[in-house]
């Protein structure tokens, strides 16, 4: 798979394959990735929390708000559920000055989730103190985001923006589930 089919492949999935489990290495191998990833200033301020357990995996989800677009969808039922987690952390004995290396390092496990046939969601809709209670943090590490992996069951289809101009994803009655983005020509503004 080379890298346009990585990024094409890279969506945000929102329904898994409960039966396909994780494991650890694997999340081991996908953090590794982002550890070797540019970092700003070198700091490596970033560090993780990886779940594959099934109980802490239910915990992780009872913490996240799954699809603001989709506001009649309560998240993935039973069976569809994300087999793990990585949860990234800002060490504020570190550094306080982390999103340049939080989308870095996320782009990095997604694409080598995606390279090993799995899919992913990433979420900024946390109960973050709650989470940070249940996974007991020391107060000096702050969750920044929560990424959901599994193996995809579900169909994803990128379009163009609707003359309507509306940019909220949407599925059909099949549940494909359709992602509207600016055409090529729309993003570039100059050519010298």
């Amino acid at each position: 798979m080379n890298i346009k089919d990585i990024v094409y492949k890279n969506r945000t999935y929102r329904r898994f394959d409960q039966n396909y489990k994780i494991d650890m290495a694997t999340l081991e191998e996908l953090v590794d990735l982002a550890r070797v990833t540019s970092s700003g200033a070198n700091m490596q301020a970033i560090k993780y929390v990886l779940v594959a357990d099934e109980k802490m995996c239910q915990v992780v989800n009872d913490h996240i708000v799954w699809a603001g677009a989709l506001p009649d969808w309560p998240g993935p039922a039973e069976g569809e559920k994300p087999t793990a987690y990585i949860i990234p952390l800002r060490d504020e004995s570190i550094s306080k000055n982390l999103f340049w290396d939080l989308g870095l390092w996320t782009q990095s496990i997604l694409m080598g989730a995606v390279e090993k046939g799995l899919g992913a969601c990433q979420f900024g809709s946390v109960k973050y103190k709650e989470l940070e209670k249940a996974l007991e943090l020391p107060e000096n590490l702050v969750i920044t985001s929560v990424v959901a992996l599994g193996k995809p069951v579900e169909k994803i289809v990128l379009v163009d923006i609707p003359e309507s101009g509306k940019m909220n994803y949407y599925r059909d009655e099949n549940m494909v589930h359709y992602v509207p983005k600016r055409k090529l020509e729309d993003v570039i503004l100059k050519k010298f």
